[in-house]
């Protein structure tokens, strides 16, 4: 096992039984960004583009920042490069350095492409006309309120009044939806936002807040010595996963070329362990109307925060 840091920074990166692969190259590629341009943000815009270096036209792909930024680099960058090539078309990855950062660049129109929340959907369709294209369809997203697990708590209500970490105000599943449960118990809690899952399930962990808000996917990719250490309290009911979307500037050729990269490593067993890394095992096709449209009803509008930071 090594840990690798550099002074003035609170940026670690644990390399644990790396062996070669697609995604350890591009662990390399993003450990290498974040030493020399910031601890943070991961921007491909200092590299070459992802996929057919020949395509004319290069399409930025914002992916939300949920987990490390060089863990998201490492899990996304293999997979756009199969699907460029695939669709011919070369991808600019980006990885904002904050929930906040990646909500303005969606909602201003900046992305060609999008890995966001269901509820950044909804904002983002409504706002730029966004359109989800593929999701997960072998799991359904759930949010979860943890706690230690050596806590007392044993229901919502004992919340009251306390200190409750989230990873962003405008979070859909481990956010937004997770606070419009407290609203609707009648219990009031101090929320404190912390930037990634992460950072959540360690503020738990570390007694800096009573509970935290997830969701079941990033939990699931915890290591076992983080999980052992929380109990869910609160799974909230299940919805669609967050979806793959599009801007309606990218040409439907090109929407469609894209989608059938993805069914293409959906059909490869090699790609197995490539789209469990994106959290889409199961690429499926999915539209507005029929997968996300209902989220409009549950009254989220008046939990999201404009100009969090």
């Amino acid at each position: 096992m090594t840990f690798v840091s550099w002074p003035h920074s609170c940026f670690t990166i644990r390399l644990i039984d790396l062996h070669y692969s697609p995604s350890f190259h591009f662990l390399k590629r993003a450990f290498l960004t974040i030493l020399f341009f910031g601890p943070i943000a991961v921007n491909s815009a200092v590299a070459n583009c992802i996929g057919d270096p020949s395509a004319v036209v290069v399409r930025s792909v914002y992916i939300v920042p949920q987990l490390a930024p060089t863990q998201l680099y490492a899990a996304w960058a293999p997979v756009l490069e199969r699907v460029g090539k695939s669709a011919k078309t070369c991808f600019d990855l980006q990885i904002p350095a904050s929930i906040h950062a990646f909500e303005k660049a969606v909602l201003s129109g900046k992305a060609d492409f999008a890995f966001m929340n269901p509820y950044h959907l909804v904002m983002a369709h409504r706002t730029q006309g966004y359109d989800p294209l593929l999701a997960d369809g072998k799991q359904m997203l759930d949010g979860i309120i943890v706690v230690r697990a050596d806590s007392p708590i044993a229901s919502i209500a004992e919340l009251k009044n306390q200190k409750v970490a989230f990873p962003s105000p405008n979070a859909f599943g481990s956010s937004l939806l997770l606070r419009s449960v407290f609203a609707k118990a009648h219990t009031p809690i101090n929320p404190i936002y912390v930037r990634s899952h992460g950072n959540v399930y360690r503020a738990v962990i570390l007694g800096q807040a009573a509970a935290g808000g997830g969701v079941n996917a990033t939990y699931l990719r915890e290591r076992l010595e983080v999980r052992e250490h929380l109990r869910i309290l609160y799974v909230s009911p299940s919805f669609r996963p967050h979806p793959f979307a599009v801007h309606p500037r990218v040409p439907h050729a090109l929407n469609t070329a894209v989608i059938d990269g993805f069914m293409k490593l959906k059909l490869d067993p090699s790609s197995v362990a490539l789209l469990e890394g994106i959290q889409m095992p199961d690429p499926v096709a999915v539209s507005y109307k029929q997968d996300y449209q209902a989220l409009e009803n549950l009254g989220l509008d008046k939990f999201v925060v404009h100009d969090a930071n």
